[in-house]
């Protein structure tokens, strides 16, 4: 990293006009977040553009894109809204970290403050978000929604906040009130949970993530049906369920080369083991289908050289290649942020080869 950097790598910007979604290199330094395109393998200079970090607020988690929980949301001092999706919850968070960060940088308390809040509270490894899911809507142990009124009106099928958080105490998921609330403003979060009402929906605007979720017997919360998407058929087809049923072992934004036309295009990667597979998603999309993916079983996985482009490989690169053979013998040349992520990939894949 350069100096003066805090960090870099790729995020998924809204477009200003247009509210597409693309994927741009960024550099956090200390009072400005520059962002690139990325072509040919390479960030394109100067920047495409620069978000004055001074009297910048940060809202993270943001969630105003139901299909995109990874949302931080920057306003400037002149009110321009920017929305940057990262790959993973972790990436979120670091990003949101170090932003933050470098707004308070004046401000030593303030910074001191989002240390103790990054660290207070941890999901317990051996616990899946899924899991909790799962038996929340068990029938015989979970929570049951029914019919609840609020300000006189009545939804249907919808359970009282501060029932979700007994519940989550009395099954041991958490171990106070407070890291129950913060438990389950995740699963909103991650779209498990939906806020109904005029009550719970205020509290989401609140901001801290501690506060989003409502431990009270007025606030009204529903099972999000998006985490059960319907699929067409001819899409199950082509993807096998077997295929994603692995656990996810390492996600992030890595650019990979093009089979056809060699042109290098950002791709969300997804590494999951039992079984081994890697899979792509195309980041500017909305629907969260793979456009990509292979098995690992029998795959080579190496470094290449950082000095001059090696044969395969096209266009004027940044650096920190790696490649991937498939058992069937197809070469797919992939390019991260960075040396360490890219050891750190290949470390990954060589223990699911």
């Amino acid at each position: 990293m350069e100096d003066g950097v805090l960090k870099e790598g790729f995020l998924v910007k809204r477009g200003h006009i247009v509210h597409n979604w693309k994927a741009r290199w960024f550099i956090l330094r200390q009072n400005t977040l520059l962002y690139y395109k990325f072509e040919g393998g390479r960030k394109v200079t100067p920047p495409k553009g620069r978000i004055l970090l001074d009297g910048c607020t940060i809202t993270c988690p943001c969630l105003e894109y139901e299909n995109r929980p990874l949302l931080i949301k920057l306003k400037t001092q002149t009110s321009t809204e920017y929305f940057l999706e990262a790959c993973s919850r972790e990436e979120r968070d670091a990003w949101a970290f170090e932003i933050t960060g470098a707004i308070h940088a004046g401000q030593p308390g303030k910074v001191q403050q989002l240390h103790l809040l990054k660290n207070s509270f941890k999901l317990p490894p051996h616990i899946s978000l899924h899991r909790i899911v799962d038996k929340m809507r068990d029938s015989s142990c979970g929570i049951r929604p029914s019919p609840n009124m609020e300000q006189g009106s009545t939804y249907k099928k919808t359970f009282i906040g501060s029932s979700l958080v007994d519940w989550l105490l009395s099954n041991g998921f958490a171990a106070s009130r407070l890291e129950a609330v913060t438990l389950a403003s995740v699963l909103m979060e991650e779209n498990f949970l939906r806020p109904v009402g005029t009550r719970s929906m205020g509290a989401i605007r609140s901001g801290d993530l501690s506060e989003q979720f409502l431990d009270d017997s007025t606030a009204l919360y529903t099972f999000a049906e998006s985490c059960k998407k319907k699929i067409s058929p001819k899409e199950e087809i082509s993807l096998s369920t077997m295929e994603l049923s692995g656990t996810v072992v390492k996600q992030g934004y890595l650019a990979k080369q093009g089979h056809k036309r060699k042109n290098w295009k950002v791709r969300r990667f997804v590494l999951r083991k039992d079984p081994a597979f890697l899979h792509y998603y195309d980041p500017s999309k909305e629907e969260n289908r793979p456009v990509g993916g292979f098995s690992l079983r029998g795959s080579l996985v190496s470094a290449l050289e950082d000095n001059g482009v090696p044969t395969g490989v096209k266009g004027n690169v940044q650096g920190n290649l790696f490649k991937v053979i498939t058992k069937d013998d197809i070469h797919y040349y992939i390019q991260a942020s960075s040396k360490a992520e890219r050891s750190d990939w290949i470390e990954a894949i060589k223990k699911l080869t």
